[in-house]
């Protein structure tokens, strides 16, 4: 039998897909018509057993009258038992089947106080929480090791677009799903998802209950984790994300060791070139970040970066915009050197620089305003927002009564812009009411304290 092109190329692709080279064309699945007939079935037989569904339970706290607990009562005035749990679904996929380390999203497990695994075969665990990294949606729980089966890492670095890969994961709690697509695009960012991106796009179909499940390519090894779609009416439109395997391992080596990501500063704030930008500094490159700031008493203060200097590569990979400078820094480990590439006028220069410990958080009290006492501040650049970040704050403070919220990011205080704590004491009166424009996702507002 002759085959045309087309199907030389299908046959090629799938041959990859079934393992080892066959000898023969006998040892392929079927024919149709007399032609061959494609299937993804012996690369899923062996990968699929390593994606699991994870169903979580989280018991609601809420504070209520005596009264509301009384049975009697309820039945008089006819009202309803409220549900005191919450249960939601999604995906996760066994990386390591000795130590029974299975890999999901943070927002899958967030909060839960039960996590259960149902794998392939049925088979239903308590989840164990290894670790988790909110800032880049990655978390490690772990089950017993049964029996199990584990996808092996690929080098996400070699992906290309228009290569070939497979989603596993659970759809709307419908079990175990497939769909293909392609790769889309590499290393999207600047989408707002998470603190750290560097995504895969794909057009594979990923729905709600697929997060955290695999991303593999046709030799059934995990090129990423599902994560996101971007679909305004929930569903799938041909546009999701993964994260990385090369991103993953570092995180999860990282959650292995410490239960969480412990992130560096190098004390550089940076934005992306403009045209604008290009023209005025006279660069004949049109990729890298220009630092806008440094922060005082920095790792990067001391070793001679300034404002107006263009990073153009780190660790010699090439810097694009800010957000590379951020993934790759993000990454990195207290202590880490960072070898860095930039232009300073005409001149191109290197540094090695040194990941330093982030600023601490500090409890504020009557020395800095008594509007703000009860308020945990620490230093904040999520989603490149600079400012003083709220990280807890009392319920029954001032603050909290002004309006005022966990998460929220201080900007400017009696209308000076402000990027860190000590700005913020030197504009700050502790005998005067404190003006302070606040940033809370894509809303900003003016608070008044007294």
């Amino acid at each position: 039998m002759k085959l045309s092109s087309t199907h030389y190329v299908l046959l090629t692709l799938l041959l990859a897909a079934q393992g080892d080279m066959p000898p023969a064309l006998a040892a392929l699945p079927a024919y149709a018509d007399g032609q061959v007939l494609p299937s993804l079935a012996p690369m899923l037989e062996r990968s699929m057993p390593a994606v699991v569904n994870i169903s979580t339970s989280t018991n609601i706290r809420i504070q209520e009258n005596p009264l509301m607990q009384d049975p009697a009562f309820r039945h008089f005035f006819q009202i309803p038992n409220q549900p005191r749990q919450k249960n939601s679904l999604g995906s996760g996929v066994i990386i390591d089947s000795a130590q029974g380390l299975v890999l999901t999203n943070n927002h899958v497990i967030d909060k839960a106080d039960k996590i259960t695994v149902t794998l392939a075969d049925g088979r239903q665990f308590d989840a164990e929480l290894i670790g988790t990294d909110p800032e880049s949606d990655v978390a490690v729980i772990r089950i017993p090791s049964e029996n199990l089966t584990e996808l092996k890492f690929a080098d996400s670095s070699q992906l290309k677009v228009g290569d070939f890969v497979v989603a596993i994961g659970n759809p709307f709690g419908l079990g175990q799903t497939v769909t293909s697509g392609i790769v889309s695009a590499l290393g999207r960012s600047g989408l707002g998802i998470e603190g750290y991106e560097d995504f895969i796009q794909t057009d594979a179909s990923i729905n709600p209950g697929n997060s955290g499940g695999a991303l593999v390519n046709l030799r059934g090894e995990l090129v990423g984790m599902n994560t996101a779609i971007l679909a305004p009416s929930g569903g799938n439109v041909g546009i999701g994300f993964a994260i990385p395997t090369n991103m993953i391992n570092v995180i999860k080596e990282s959650l292995l060791k410490h239960g969480e990501v412990r992130r560096g500063l190098l004390g550089v704030t940076t934005q992306d070139l403009t045209p604008e930008l290009v023209k005025a500094f006279n660069l004949e490159t049109k990729q890298g970040a220009a630092i806008s700031r440094i922060e005082s008493n920095s790792t990067a203060e001391r070793a001679g970066l300034e404002p107006g200097d263009i990073i153009v590569a780190v660790n010699s990979r090439p810097v694009k915009s800010s957000h590379d400078i951020r993934n790759m820094i993000g990454l990195m480990q207290i202590g880490d050197k960072v070898d860095m590439e930039f232009y300073r006028g005409s001149e191109k220069k290197s540094v090695s620089v040194t990941v330093g410990k982030p600023q601490k958080p500090e409890l504020a009290g009557n020395k800095l305003h008594p509007g703000l006492q009860g308020a945990m501040l620490g230093l904040s650049q999520r989603n490149q927002v600079e400012g003083v970040l709220i990280e807890k704050l009392e319920q029954n403070s001032t603050a909290w009564r002004a309006g005022l919220r966990p998460g929220d990011v201080i900007v400017s205080a009696n209308r000076y812009r402000i990027h860190n704590l000590d700005e913020l004491k030197r504009v700050t009166n502790p005998n005067g009411a404190l003006l302070i424009n606040i940033q809370r996702g894509q809303e900003a507002f003016f608070v008044v304290l007294q």
